[in-house]
C-alpha cells in the first residue's frame, strides 16, 4: 500500500466551479480512491495565495514538512502550475524529494518526477507557467496603474478617512484630531513631541485606537498630501512578481499625482505653512525623534531601561552660551514611567541625561584603554584607511555611471512626454507640468554628475597619502583628538542605567567599558567647561 498526498491551490477570485477549492479537493479523493494500491494520506491545499513563492503557502510547506519525515511516498497535482510557478521552486523541490523516495506525479502535464526525462519536462512547464505568471503580473500592474490615473484609491484607511470602494470619505472624529494637529503646529507653533504629548493627556485616539502618540505619528500626518486633497500613489512598488516583496519606490517607477483629487480636511494655506514649517525645523535638527546621524553620537547612545535612543537637546547656560544634553526619548516624550488613562504603562524611569562632552570623554577614555599593540595598531589601521579609499574610488567612479544612465532616462522621458503631446494624448498643461518636472531633476542630476566628475579627477601621490595616514593614525593611536567621522566608526553603543553607569562598547570588539559617572550638582551641570567626573572604570569581557 502505497500513501499518497494531493496538493491543490486555487485563487479565490476565480469563479469557475470545476476550479473551486472544495472541488478540486474532491476530485484527488475520487482519483485515488480508483487506484487500488494507493491510500490517500492527506489533501493540502492553499486557498487565494499566489504559486509564484513558497513562503506564504503553509500547506506546501507542511506538506514538505511531512514528506521529510515519510507519512507519505507520492503527490499528486493538476499541473506545474498549480505546484509553483517559480521555475527554480519547481526544480528544487522536485529533487529534494526525489533523493527521499518521494515522486509528484502532474496529472495534467502527465509528469511523473520519478521518471529519467522529468526534469527536463518540468524545465519547460514550469518556464511556461513563470512566463504566464510574469504576463498576469504585467497585466495586473498596468490596470491598476490605469485605474489609480482614473482617480481609484488603492490603500487603507487612516485617521480622517475612511476608504470605500475605491474613494477617500471624511470620516467626522477622526477629521477633528488631524485638524487640531495641523492648528497646533502651523498656527501655534507647538513641536511635535508637545503636540503628541497634549494628544496623550487629552485621551485623543489614533487611527488604531489607542492613546500612544508619539513624534513620529504626528509628522507623518503632518506631511500627508490626502488631508489637503491630493493623491500620490505607487510611493511602495512591487518589482519582482515572484517574491512579491514590496519596497519603497525611489524613481523607479512614475509616481500617480493627482491634485485636488478628494475633499480635503485641511485648506491648502495652512498646507503650506505646515510644509514650510516642516522644512525650516527640519534644517535646524529639530524634527521629529529620529537620529539623522549628524552628531557623532545620533542614534548610538541607547537607554538602559526602555531600550530606545537618547535624542539631543540644545540647552542654554547662564553665562549664554549652549551645551547639548542627550535623553531618552521615551521619557522626554511620554515623561516618567506611569498608567496612563487606557491601563498602559507608558513613560520611562531612567532619569539620566547625558551631556556631549561627557560622552565624548567616556569614548576617549574607553580607546586610550585598548590593551593593544600600538605598533601593529597603526599599522593595521593604516592598511585599512588606503583600502577605503581605494574603494572609494571604485565606487565614485560607479556612481558616475549611474547618474549618466539616470540623466538618459529623463531626456527620454522628457522627449515621450513632447511625443505625446504632439499625438494629442496629453493636454498643453499636462505636457509643461511633466517637462518642468524632468528639467529640474535633470537640473539636479547634472550638478550630482559634475561633482563626481570632479572628483574623479583627483590627483594625488600615493606614497604621501601613505604617510599622512599613518601619522593621523599615529597621533590617534597615542590619543590625541579625532575626527568626529573616526568616532562615528568606532563607536558602536553606549548604555545609559539609572545607577549612574554608562557601558561603552566599541565596534568589532568583544569587550565592554563600564564607567560609574559620580553625581554632579546643578552648579557644576551649568558650567561651561566641567571636567567629566569618573569613580571607576571597569572592563567586563
Amino acid at each position: 500500500m502505497t500513501f499518497v498526498a494531493s496538493y491543490c491551490r486555487v485563487s479565490t477570485d476565480k469563479e469557475d466551479q470545476a476550479n473551486s477549492f472544495e472541488s478540486q479537493q474532491r476530485y484527488f479523493r475520487e482519483y485515488t480512491e480508483r487506484q487500488p494500491e494507493w491510500e490517500l494520506y492527506r489533501v493540502y491545499a492553499d486557498e487565494g495565495i499566489t504559486g509564484t513563492s513558497t513562503k506564504k503557502r503553509a500547506a506546501f510547506n507542511q506538506m514538505i514538512e511531512d514528506a521529510r519525515r515519510g507519512k507519505f511516498r507520492l503527490i499528486l497535482t493538476k499541473e506545474v502550475s498549480r505546484f509553483s510557478r517559480n521555475i527554480l521552486d519547481t526544480i528544487a523541490y522536485t529533487r529534494e524529494l526525489k533523493t527521499m523516495g518521494v515522486g509528484v506525479i502532474f496529472l495534467n502535464d502527465g509528469i511523473n518526477s520519478l521518471e529519467p526525462d522529468a526534469e527536463l519536462r518540468l524545465s519547460i512547464m514550469g518556464s511556461l507557467a513563470q512566463e504566464e505568471s510574469r504576463r498576469t503580473s504585467s497585466r495586473v500592474k498596468w490596470g491598476q496603474t490605469r485605474r489609480m490615473e482614473q482617480g481609484v484609491v488603492f490603500g487603507r484607511s487612516l485617521l480622517g478617512y475612511d476608504v470605500k470602494d475605491g474613494r477617500l470619505i471624511v470620516e467626522p472624529k477622526g477629521a477633528e484630531i488631524v485638524r487640531l494637529i495641523f492648528h497646533k503646529y502651523g498656527v501655534e507653533k507647538k513641536g511635535t513631541t508637545i503636540i503628541a504629548r497634549e494628544l496623550r493627556e487629552a485621551g485623543y485616539r489614533t487611527h488604531s485606537g489607542n492613546v500612544k502618540w508619539n513624534s513620529n505619528h504626528i509628522v507623518k500626518i503632518l506631511k500627508n498630501e490626502k488631508y489637503v486633497g491630493d493623491l500620490v500613489q505607487k510611493k511602495t512598488i512591487t518589482p519582482d512578481y515572484l517574491t512579491h516583496a514590496k519596497k519603497y519606490n525611489h524613481g523607479e517607477e512614475d509616481l500617480v499625482i493627482l491634485r485636488d483629487h478628494h475633499e480635503p480636511i485641511i485648506d491648502r494655506e495652512l498646507w503650506e505653512v505646515v510644509q514650510a514649517e516642516l522644512k525650516k525645523r527640519n534644517r535646524k535638527g529639530e524634527l521629529g525623534a529620529g537620529h539623522s546621524n549628524r552628531y557623532v553620537f545620533s542614534g548610538r547612545i541607547k537607554c538602559g531601561v526602555c531600550g530606545a535612543s537618547f535624542v539631543s537637546r540644545k540647552k542654554k547656560r547662564k553665562d549664554g552660551s549652549f551645551c547639548r544634553r542627550w535623553s531618552c526619548y521615551t521619557a522626554t516624550s511620554e515623561g516618567r514611567g506611569h498608567i496612563d488613562s487606557q491601563g498602559n504603562r507608558v513613560g520611562c524611569d531612567v532619569g539620566r541625561t547625558l551631556r556631549d562632552e561627557t560622552a565624548m570623554e567616556l569614548l576617549r577614555k574607553s580607546l586610550q584603554a585598548l590593551p593593544l599593540d600600538s605598533g601593529e595598531m597603526i599599522r593595521s589601521v593604516t592598511a585599512i584607511a588606503l583600502e577605503a579609499i581605494q574603494a572609494g574610488e571604485e565606487v565614485g567612479t560607479e556612481n558616475q555611471d549611474v547618474l549618466e544612465s539616470e540623466l538618459e532616462r529623463l531626456a527620454k522621458k522628457r522627449e515621450a512626454a513632447l511625443d505625446a503631446f504632439f499625438a494629442q494624448d496629453i493636454t498643453k498643461a499636462e505636457m509643461r507640468q511633466m517637462t518642468e518636472r524632468y528639467d529640474r531633476e535633470m537640473t539636479q542630476l547634472q550638478k550630482r554628475l559634475s561633482a563626481a566628475r570632479a572628483r574623479a579627477e583627483v590627483v594625488y601621490d600615493k606614497g604621501e597619502l601613505e604617510r599622512d595616514i599613518k601619522r593621523r593614525v599615529t597621533a590617534l593611536v597615542q590619543g590625541e583628538q579625532a575626527s568626529e567621522t573616526f568616532y562615528k566608526t568606532i563607536l558602536d553603543q553606549m548604555v545609559v542605567y539609572p545607577d549612574q553607569r554608562v557601558e561603552v562598547r566599541l565596534n568589532l570588539l568583544p569587550r565592554t567599558w563600564t564607567f560609574v559617572l559620580e553625581r554632579l550638582g546643578q552648579s557644576a551641570q551649568n558650567s561651561p567647561s566641567v571636567p567629566i567626573s569618573v569613580s571607576r572604570a571597569l572592563i567586563s569581557g
